[in-house]
Order: structure tokens, then sequence, then C-alpha cells
């Protein structure tokens, strides 16, 4: 059973969902008693069981439903015989909770410079999971962000292919240079991200749309791109435009 625990921590902490399979009632010759547990990840690995055989066959598979719906199951089966011949194995009746294990949302915030401190805070007051990307050890680091859960002190292109980044992700492109942005918005429309915002100007976003359409990305995934980044409040300061975006983010969000 510990060994269900730990791997669910090292779950959560990569930000990656799951299903918990509890035994919530067990009669007769049932394989297992309530309280087995069985934690099973996305790809369909497991640790632990419920029993093996088609009980086993049909948990995984409604497991990956739940992963998908978000919502919890409950799995009755009987192993009687009473209702189906064809499914007697050992006898018995159970019925098995499936519960999803989501991850909190995650914000990544691609550069760690001013406006990136103060959204990460705002995030954090937003239950986000915070991940900074920025090869400059000297302001990526705990100092200045405590309550990340993940710091990338690498390179922008070379962090990418390490993220876990999904359809409840947020990505804040915020990098020291023009030239960053356009490489992290390049690889940011090839995700599923919920929100994409990039900072800068209408003058700056502009060109830079102009250089990847040179490049062959669609019209139709630039507009999935909040920028300039934020709703217009009139915001001067790293802290107001932080309030700005994080608005923006949950406007996406409700919607």
């Amino acid at each position: 059973m510990l060994e269900i625990y730990q791997e669910l921590v090292n779950i959560l902490s990569k930000g990656e969902p799951a299903v918990l399979a509890t035994v919530t009632s067990s009669h007769g010759s049932a394989p297992r008693k309530a309280g087995a547990k069985m934690l099973i990840r996305k790809d369909g690995t497991f640790v632990g069981t419920v029993g093996g055989g088609i009980v086993e066959k049909q948990t995984l598979k409604k497991a990956a439903q739940v992963i998908s719906s978000g919502e919890p199951e409950i799995l009755h089966f009987d192993l009687s015989g009473e209702e189906n011949p064809e499914a007697a194995i050992c006898g018995g009746r159970m019925d098995i909770f499936l519960e999803p294990i989501l991850p909190a949302q995650t914000l990544y915030l691609f550069g760690a410079g001013h406006i990136a401190q103060s959204t990460a805070r705002v995030g954090k007051m937003l239950g986000l999971r915070l991940v900074v990307i920025d090869p400059r050890a000297e302001y990526n680091n705990t100092q200045r962000f405590p309550d990340a859960d993940l710091l990338i002190v690498k390179e922008y292109a070379q962090a990418f292919s390490k993220l876990n980044i999904d359809k409840d992700s947020y990505i804040v492109i915020c990098t020291p240079g023009h030239s960053f942005d356009e490489q992290c918005l390049h690889l940011a429309l090839g995700t599923e991200a919920k929100y994409i915002g990039m900072i800068g100007s209408k003058k700056k976003v502009k060109e830079l749309y102009e250089h990847l359409l040179k490049k062959g990305v669609t019209r139709k995934k630039l507009d999935r791109v909040h920028a300039p980044i934020g709703l217009e409040i009139g915001a001067e300061t790293p802290q107001e435009i932080a309030v700005s975006i994080l608005a923006e983010m949950v406007k996406v969000k409700r919607a």
C-alpha cells in the first residue's frame, strides 16, 4: 500500500493525471477485500491490484475514460454467475470506486523577469502549479520564485521537450528578447495549451506574427494567442500587468 501512495506523490509532482481504484465492498469469494487499491497511470500502467482477470481488465478500461472525463465512477462486478453465467470466475460480488486524481492546472512562465515574478505570486494564489523556464540562473532561482513547483534553468527550446503541456496548461511568454519570444511562441503553438499569452507592444506582435506566417504558421493558430497579453485595464507596473494576465486567464478558463 505504501508503494501506491509514494507513486501517487511522484505522479502529482510531475503534473500528470491518474486514477485511484479502491474496492469499496466485497462479498463472498471475491478476489480482493474492501480497501484493496490500484493506482492507474495515464499510459495504462499501474501499481497494486484489485483482483486481476476480468475485474482488472474492465477497471483499466474504465480508468482511461475517467481520466478523460475527470468524473468518478463506480464499477459493480457480479462474479457469482447469478446475473451472468459467463462472468462467473471465483464467485462473489464487489464494487470498485474509480477516483480521478487530477493535478492542479499548470502555469508555464517563459522568462523569469519582474512580470513573471508578479504573475507567479498571483498564479499561486489562484491554486496554479507553477513552472518557470529561463536559462539565467541569476534570475531563475528559489529566492526570486519561492512558490514555484519547478524551476527549469535551460534554454527555452531544450526545456520544451521536457514539459507536459496539455489542455489544462497556461503559457505566459515574457522572455528578455524578441527572438526568444518568437521561438517560445512557435513551440507553444504546437501544444494543446488552454491559454497562450505573449507580452509585447502591438507593433512587436505584428512583426513577430509576420515572421511566423512566413515560416508556415497558419493564421488560425496565431488567433489562439493573446497578444498583447492581459485584459486592457491600463496596467503599467509588473504587479498590475500580472493582475491583467491572470484575469484574462480566468476569463478563458470560465468560458
